[in-house]
């Protein structure tokens, strides 16, 4: 029976517009501070069901209210061949609803008006008519025999499959199973999340009419790759795209992908010939916008008799929602999942990877990891740990056993990676140092005498981030490399100009250090400038930590050129050869004679006024990093948790972090990534969870539902370090941003089971509630 529904916008957003506008637009966006001559405000209807025939729309007395400029629906996106756009991932997803609906929250009409206020007024004057149809949101149902076909407008078609994919050698370890004295098994799922960044998405499309130039304010992790495909999808030429993207508030892989919101403000920019900006509200990031995680993961792991790996096997079903547009490297569908041999000298591995359409939104993005690494980490963390009760060995002691040992690297992984340096006994050996791990073990003991619950839980985790090394790693086509231009002027100071985007990593201060080492110019005397692809070269933006990784060795590479350069003139005005000099710091002397020298200003101001016959005139450059490997940052987290047995609650007690992300360039910054991602990763075990009931309804689209951390809950982290440089980045960094979000969840969990194993508890699914633990224990003494 069909159903009609004209209040479907109240999905989050049916409160008093003006007093509560705040919440209605997404204020602090900075695209809502952006005011242009003429400008339009754009609101999107969105549906109610997950799944449903969409029947009919009547937009007629939307369009009569006073103040509405026009509203837009799928036909009309149709009729201008925008109905349907490709994703990163090289499905197609459509704009707006055109046949039927395919998760809650999918975008089905827009209002386009003089105000935020009457758009959202004229949302409720739409009168829609479906037809609710049978919604799957289990994956693995989903590829079921007989599951209700999601994506049948697809030629050829016939199920919900939206990918499969294998890694390692599945012979040669199927052989290790059949030798091996113990089989540890685990099936768990890594639950749906969200990066929920500080600012919602948004968006100011201004075309001009007259010049045909379309400038688009935009809320972009990746600001030229958004350009090249807006080009695609909309027909315009490139050359007259330009976006502005400045310092965004977050975006943890939220503003990787490109949404229909994006697509139709500007589509209505260029039809109705003003500018016309679209914020969403925090309801409709939490519903629509790229979520992370949604891993169904089963894993078995093989040892010896004693406790020598030999052997890990994984199967595993990814959500990915309506319409698979996961910000994934092409070759890898699965992201870099493989990497879940870890920290470990795995003989022999096999992966089978099966991704399948849910009536749930689309995204599977790369929340503050590189890639699919965070679910990787988290099962062969809590496979490790399991082994260890299993074997009768103490956590910390099978890890050391099965390390992949310094001398080793580089190590090619059972997967295929090629890991490039490491001292994972060290990072360890470190973390149960500062925690005093002997002494807490024995503590444990004695609570356990008295009733009470102590758990200690390890994370030895090995990222690997920089999504570059071309050959191998692209999105939608695009190269994964990045780059830099560098312009010293006369007086010395200088601009360098990148093509990642910052988002609250500090670049201006980092990457104006790297210039200050290689150049010697004072790092307050170097402009860092991006997010303006009129302006800025070329790159695919900042997520998977690849920034400093590919391009912070772009900004060292041409700055070294530039220095080589600087050699030339110095020689020049030294009146010696080359040869006969030497760089210190800051500026080039004659070797013998110290004296005899010329400072970096003195030969930035000669290679403008004072340069050798031949020699262009000039001190600037632009270099495009294409990273031979990807950096395998790495570490080991250490928790304690104290378990209350009667109501499961459950409370951390000490957090030491242990990270080695290779040469650290501003310690400070690198400490305070740390400290996010340990509090995102904390958040992920303990609260945070995107759920839906049966027919598809979104439980978690608001921040009464979906928990953030505040101060109070965030336990206090005691964070160190080891260095071990890359051996083939310019300045030997490996990067750190995503790190701590990827290691410390297996930690957390591993630290809630410890306390709880001699119980007969085994697993507990993140987000590790009291609730859960308490369920866990009652279960476990039936």
């Amino acid at each position: 029976m069909a159903t009609t529904e004209s209040h479907v916008h109240g999905i989050g957003q049916s409160i008093k517009r003006k007093e509560d506008d705040r919440f209605i637009r997404g204020k602090g966006n900075y695209v809502d501070d952006i005011s242009l001559p003429g400008m339009l405000h754009m609101a999107i209807l969105r549906s109610p069901f997950a799944h449903a025939k969409l029947v009919s729309i009547d937009t007629s007395a939307a369009a009569a209210l006073d103040g509405v400029i026009a509203v837009i629906t799928g036909a009309d996106l149709a009729a201008h061949n925008l109905a349907w756009m490709p994703t990163l991932s090289g499905d197609t997803q459509a704009v707006f609803v055109t046949d039927k609906v395919r998760f809650q929250g999918q975008e089905v009409a827009a209002i386009v008006a003089e105000s935020p206020y009457i758009a959202y007024d004229a949302l409720d004057l739409i009168e829609v008519e479906y037809d609710p149809l049978d919604a799957v949101v289990d994956p693995r149902k989903s590829l079921e025999p007989g599951a209700p076909l999601i994506r049948d407008e697809k030629e050829d078609q016939t199920d919900n499959r939206c990918y499969h994919w294998e890694s390692g050698d599945k012979e040669a370890t199927d052989a290790a199973f059949a030798k091996a004295a113990v089989v540890v098994g685990l099936d768990t799922h890594y639950p749906r999340c969200h990066p929920a960044p500080l600012e919602t998405c948004g968006i100011v499309a201004d075309v001009n009419p007259a010049t045909g130039k379309a400038t688009l304010h935009l809320t972009s992790q990746a600001p030229h790759a958004h350009r090249t495909l807006f080009a695609i999808v909309a027909g315009l030429p490139e050359q007259n795209i330009q976006i502005k993207t400045p310092d965004i508030g977050g975006g943890f892989g939220n503003k990787v992908p490109i949404y229909p919101g994006y697509v139709a403000a500007t589509a209505a920019s260029l039809l109705i010939g003003r500018p016309v900006k679209w914020i969403e509200s925090r309801s409709e990031n939490l519903i629509s916008t790229g979520f992370a995680r949604d891993y169904h993961m089963s894993g078995e792991l093989a040892l010896d008799s004693d406790g020598k790996m030999l052997a890990l096997r994984v199967k595993l079903v990814s959500d990915n929602g309506a319409f698979f547009a996961d910000a994934q490297p092409t070759k890898f569908r699965a992201g870099l999942f493989h990497i879940v041999t870890g920290s470990y000298d795995m003989p022999v591995a096999h992966i089978v990877a099966d991704g399948a359409y849910t009536n749930k939104a689309p995204g599977g993005v790369a929340y503050r990891c590189s890639f699919r690494v965070t679910e990787a980490s988290f099962l062969i963390e809590r496979l490790v740990q399991n082994a260890a009760y299993e074997l009768g060995t103490d956590p910390a002691a099978l890890r050391f056993k099965n390390f992949i040992k310094p001398e080793q690297f580089p190590y090619k992984s059972a997967t295929g990676f090629e890991y490039d340096s490491g001292d994972y006994p060290r990072a360890l050996e470190l973390a149960l140092e500062q925690v005093g791990y002997n002494q807490l073990r024995q503590e444990q003991k004695k609570m356990r005498e008295e009733g009470k619950l102590l758990g200690i839980g390890i994370a030895s985790f090995t990222e690997v981030v920089g999504a570059g090394k071309s050959k191998e790693f692209d999105i939608a086509g695009l190269k994964m490399f990045d780059s830099a231009e560098l312009r010293v002027h006369p007086t010395g100071k200088a601009i360098l100009k990148i093509g990642v985007q910052t988002q609250g990593q500090g670049h201006e201060t980092t990457f104006a250090q790297i210039v200050a080492s290689e150049l010697g110019i004072p790092s307050e005397d170097v402009a860092v400038q991006y997010g303006d692809t009129d302006n800025v070269p070329y790159g695919l933006g900042t997520y998977a930590s690849r920034s400093t990784p590919v391009a912070g060795a772009a900004t060292a590479v041409i700055a070294r050129k530039l220095r080589e350069k600087g050699r030339a003139l110095a020689a020049h005005l030294l009146e010696v050869s080359e040869e006969d000099l030497e760089w210190e710091t800051d500026h080039f002397s004659v070797k013998g004679a110290p004296d005899r020298k010329v400072s970096i200003q003195d030969v930035a101001f000669a290679a403008y006024t004072n340069m050798p016959d031949g020699m262009e005139p000039g001190l600037e450059g632009v270099h495009y990093y294409d990273p031979p490997n990807m950096t395998y940052p790495f570490g080991s987290y250490l928790v304690a948790v104290e378990v209350d047995e009667g109501t499961g609650e459950w409370k951390v007690r000490r957090m030491v972090a242990v990270d080695d992300c290779g040469v650290r360039i501003n310690p400070m910054i690198v400490e305070g990534q740390i400290h996010g991602g340990l509090t995102e990763g904390y958040a992920i075990a303990a609260m945070q969870l995107i759920d839906f009931d049966e027919e598809g309804n979104c439980i978690g689209g608001n921040f009464t539902d979906y928990l953030i951390p505040t101060a109070w809950e965030t336990p206090h982290f005691e964070v160190h370090q080891t260095v071990t440089p890359s051996p083939h980045h310019p300045i030997g960094a490996k990067g750190v941003g995503e790190s701590a979000t990827v290691g410390s969840p297996a930690a957390y969990v591993n630290a809630v089971i410890d306390a709880v194993r001699h119980l007969g508890v085994t697993n507990i699914d993140m987000p590790v509630t009291s609730a859960k633990v308490w369920q866990a224990i009652q279960d476990a003494k039936t």
